[in-house]
């Protein structure tokens, strides 16, 4: 048996979990709904405040299912009761970033500033060098960081470019003046 699937999902307060016929689970709370599509191979219940998956059978492809789908089901309740952030750190001469309207404008070092147009369920905020993604979609947190983050990774000699703040550089030594 799946390990991670044949734990329950525990439901917080104030998040209502309803599986419909074609086995479509929504996650509500407030005013955030998250709709994750069931492979019809899994079995969705919701009993006593906890979600409760199983599966049809033992093949290898429908266990990773039955692990997968637990794991998205519980990061749809941690999402709309919590939310979900990613944080980005913005190293460099002349790099800045604001928020003007539903775009996020760059400036990292091009001829040109870069404009990402802020999708819709999620929240950006630039504290001087800082920009914070947070939404309920976990996925779609992370997708819109590493867009981001894409415009300009890291490198290794200075640090310069845009990290996540969790994330650790490995710094390479510059230029060495040894012997010829």
């Amino acid at each position: 048996m799946s390990r991670i699937g044949k734990l329950p999902v525990q439901i917080t307060e104030g998040v209502d979990v309803t599986v419909s016929p074609d086995n479509e689970v929504q996650v509500k709370s407030g005013q955030n709904l998250l709709k994750i599509p069931v492979n019809p191979v899994i079995n969705v219940q919701v009993k006593d405040g906890s979600v409760v998956l199983t599966r049809k059978n033992n093949e290898p492809k429908i266990r990773a299912y039955h692990g997968l789908y637990r794991a998205l089901i519980q990061n749809a309740v941690t999402g709309v009761s919590k939310g979900w952030t990613k944080t980005l750190i913005l190293k460099g001469v002349g790099y800045k970033a604001n928020v003007a309207g539903k775009n996020l404008e760059m400036s990292l070092g091009y001829s040109h500033p870069i404009k990402m147009e802020i999708p819709e369920g999620l929240t950006v905020k630039v504290e001087k060098m800082n920009v914070t993604v947070s939404g309920a979609d976990r996925a779609q947190v992370g997708q819109f960081s590493a867009q981001i983050r894409s415009w300009r990774e890291p490198e290794p000699y200075l640090g310069k470019g845009i990290r996540y703040s969790d994330e650790v550089i490995r710094r390479k030594a510059g230029k060495s003046g040894g012997e010829k």
